[in-house]
């Protein structure tokens, strides 16, 4: 850096947690840097569902409208990747991002998100993000009384079955190659709503205009589908938690308490990294609430009372 600069807070992804915090922070008049890759898990999706006031709005304006709206209040906006990070001392955080740069800030809000872990199918890139999804939540009315079906295996596969079954009983599950993994129990329960299973590898996804039309099974078999839903693994989409030590769940998410705090001093979490519905509006609401946490925080000992 040119001159010795240290941000109250740097915040660490720029989806709808790390926007919204940005904002909040920024009104609060800290001086707030974010920090974000531009490779968002849902940069694809037809349209951010449930988004109060902006229904349907495509990924990248609403990450528009959040930049322009933390921006006009004085936050700062790097397009880069934090590589690595240092506790220096629970209040001074060094952030060393892949152009060389290094920033320092005294509190730190991690908003990384995580990524979804999509099996190599033929087609799929045809279709994802239209017609092909991983949240029932999000995307179940878009399945309504069409013929749908769960890529997955075990309990996952069936739970979200079961979901999808608020909106359509035209249901399979198809587990790709992998064994059903099903106990008796939740074979019980696919059999009363007649939702078959079957455990063929899938070949190919064949779409026309990203709308799926059908899945092609090894064997010959061809499955009619109009949406897919896969039950798939997903990982934090960088490792500065665990460089950081914060202590986390055991699908790898970070632990907070009800004030957005992490296990380490001064380091908060926010959105998808959090246990929680992976919902936007939900991390734009984790942002917002960790923002108010933050700034407590940084209020000094003069404006508080006991």
């Amino acid at each position: 850096m040119e001159k010795e600069t240290v941000y109250d807070v740097a915040i660490v992804g720029g989806g709808p947690a790390g926007l919204s915090a940005a904002l909040w922070l920024a009104r609060y008049l800290h001086s707030v840097v974010l920090v974000d890759s531009g490779d968002p898990r849902n940069w694809e999706t037809r349209g951010v569902n449930g988004f109060l006031g902006s229904h349907g709005i495509k990924s990248p304006d609403l990450r528009k409208r959040g930049r322009e709206d933390a921006e006009r209040f004085g936050a700062k906006l790097v397009a880069d990747v934090v590589d690595n990070v240092d506790n220096v001392n629970g209040e001074r955080f060094v952030l060393g991002l892949r152009s060389g740069q290094k920033l320092e800030s005294r509190r730190l809000l991690l908003a990384i998100g995580i990524k979804d872990v999509w099996p190599r199918v033929g087609g799929l890139s045809d279709c994802y993000g239209e017609t092909a999804h991983v949240c029932p939540d999000c995307d179940g009315f878009e399945a309504k009384d069409k013929k749908t079906v769960v890529v997955g295996a075990g309990r996952k596969a069936v739970g979200m079955a079961l979901s999808l079954a608020n909106w359509t009983s035209k249901i399979v599950i198809c587990t790709n190659g992998e064994a059903a993994a099903m106990e008796q129990p939740l074979i019980d329960k696919l059999e009363a709503l007649n939702i078959p299973v079957l455990e063929a590898k899938i070949d190919k996804i064949s779409s026309e205009n990203r709308e799926i039309r059908c899945m092609n099974l090894e064997g010959g078999m061809s499955l009619d589908c109009e949406q897919l839903f896969f039950a798939i693994g997903q990982y934090p989409a960088d490792d500065l938690g665990v460089q950081l030590k914060c202590k986390r769940n055991d699908l790898g998410l970070i632990e907070i308490d009800a004030h957005y705090h992490t296990s380490v001093l001064n380091v908060f979490a926010a959105g998808d990294i959090v246990p929680g519905p992976q919902l936007a509006v939900a991390a734009a609401a984790d942002g917002a609430i960790a923002a108010l946490a933050i700034h407590a925080s940084l209020v000094p000992a003069a404006r508080k009372l006991d």
